[in-house]
């Protein structure tokens, strides 16, 4: 018979042999070749990358839900130093300038690791996106091999490190993208001319400031592109490309004049363009002309003018967290325009069209806004804003001018008789009515922020147009007919 003496002795040998016997469990790692790890991605896609600038860091998760804790004995890249892959396993590193290999590393059942991965990519001398691969292989000691596949597009691109500025008269035509890290300028007394197929490339708080003149000289199907120079992902599904305020945008001066863009794309952007009071403001020399060209998705304004001479024609401005337009006197002309405010990232969003003869405490005599076939609509009750300020101190009226015709406008309609002769053939788009908003559009996707500003068949807008000469066709080169769509898309006509 056992004292309690024994007992205790027996017990205490008891607990020690679990403990040991458990130790010895947990440092033990199966070789068995049907354990796995998981890997919560089989691919990292990093979109189009700029050669010789860091992406941004993607990371990605393994698991160990084999059951059995697992060892990896050996992480590499599968081609070693030749991609620009650059690579880090819980804490430790794939060094992609000596191509080093991770050994021994422990995954207990139920545990993870993260891996983190970047790249620099090298020039290729590709005039296109070059796709680049590569492969992370885990290695356990099963000897088991898992990848995770590693894909890029690689882009040579002209980088300017510090601003451009152009300080004589300059052409810019590239085949290879153009990123400017700190912006660009153009001198006062200075053109610089932009010609397809450039695309232009602004880093984050970069502008194009224009105190001469810009000629943006795009060709149909070849736009002249201006846009952010993030080409990585927000979400899965959300290219920051689609995310406003990438850059600042386009900005004239005062000392500006003459300038003239044609089939550009300009996108999320603060403010698309800004145009500074002219210095000698007149009716008969314009400061800017717009044709064929689409301003899209401004964290700011479309287009903001103060006493300025505008012609825009054949272009789409469309979602603005402010004003798609907004005219604060001046001059500005719109024609076959399509001013669509539908900005997805709030509900705090100004409205399509804003036209005001004042602009806080200055006036801005406003000489005329003037629009024809043009459609201007969106989300809310009413998207066009017109504001009149008198002159307490002087008897002179400020000039406060607006006409529309041949127009869609989503306002409430104007029934007064004595507003007939500036107010003609507009078709008033009320919120209650069956096809209104949205519905004129091909699609509106305000969740995947994708938008086609082409009307619909329902669109009420179809042939409610006139014809008038210098605008033949629109934006895409479909030829109007007789009886013209408006804005700046024109349906094409159905062949036999």
């Amino acid at each position: 018979m056992l004292n309690i003496r024994n007992k205790g002795k027996l017990c205490f040998l008891s607990l020690l042999l679990c403990l040991v016997t458990g130790c010895i469990s947990d440092d033990t790692f199966s070789t068995d070749s049907s354990k796995h790890l998981s890997l919560a991605s089989d691919t990292i896609d990093f979109d189009t990358l700029f050669s010789t600038v860091a992406s941004s860091t993607r990371q990605t998760m393994v698991y160990n839900y084999s059951g059995e804790n697992l060892r990896i004995s050996t992480v590499r890249l599968q081609r070693g130093n030749q991609t620009g892959f650059r690579v880090n396993v819980s804490g430790s590193y794939l060094d992609n300038n000596t191509g080093s290999i991770i050994k021994d590393l422990e995954i207990r059942n139920g545990d993870s690791i993260r891996v983190f991965i970047e790249m620099t990519p090298k020039h290729n001398g590709a005039l296109e996106p070059v796709k680049i691969e590569d492969n992370i292989i885990f290695t356990l000691e099963s000897g088991v091999q898992q990848n995770l596949a590693l894909r890029a597009q690689v882009w040579d691109a002209e980088i300017h490190a510090n601003q451009l500025v152009v300080g004589q008269d300059s052409v810019i035509r590239s085949s290879v993208p153009i990123l400017l890290q700190k912006g660009l300028r153009v001198d006062s007394n200075v053109t610089l001319r932009i010609e397809a197929p450039t695309q232009l490339f602004f880093h984050s708080n970069t502008a194009l400031n224009v105190y001469g003149t810009l000629i943006i000289a795009g060709a149909q199907g070849e736009e002249v592109v201006l846009r952010g120079d993030r080409t990585d992902r927000m979400f899965p599904y959300l290219p920051y490309d689609r995310i406003s305020g990438q850059w600042k945008g386009i900005r004239f001066y005062s000392s500006s004049d003459r300038n003239e863009i044609s089939y550009a794309d300009i996108h999320a952007t603060e403010d698309g363009i800004v145009c500074d009071s002219a210095s000698s403001f007149s009716t008969d020399t314009r400061n800017l002309t717009i044709r064929y060209s689409k301003i899209h998705n401004c964290k700011g304004y479309g287009i903001k003018s103060h006493m300025s001479n505008l012609l825009v024609a054949d272009t789409e401005i469309s979602n603005a967290q402010n004003d798609c337009v907004a005219i604060y006197g001046g001059l500005a002309t719109f024609v076959h325009c399509t001013i669509a405010q539908f900005y997805p990232f709030t509900a705090e969003r100004g409205v399509a069209l804003r036209f005001q003869n004042y602009d806080g405490a200055y006036s801005y005599p406003l000489h005329g806004l003037l629009c024809y076939n043009t459609i201007v609509t969106g989300l809310a009750g009413d998207e066009i804003m017109g504001n009149r300020k008198e002159d307490e101190a002087s008897e002179e009226e400020i000039p406060y001018v607006y006409y529309f015709e041949n127009c869609l406008l989503h306002t409430p309609e104007i029934t007064d008789e004595s507003q007939a002769e500036i107010l003609k053939n507009v078709l008033w788009e009320k919120a209650d009515d069956e096809i209104q908003g949205s519905r004129h559009f091909r699609t509106t996707d305000m969740d995947n922020m994708i938008f086609d500003f082409r009307l619909s068949e329902q669109s009420t807008a179809i042939g409610k147009g006139v014809l008038m000469s210098g605008f033949p066709v629109d934006r895409n080169g479909v030829v109007r007919p007789e009886t013209p769509d408006l804005g700046c898309y024109q349906t094409p006509e159905a062949k036999d």
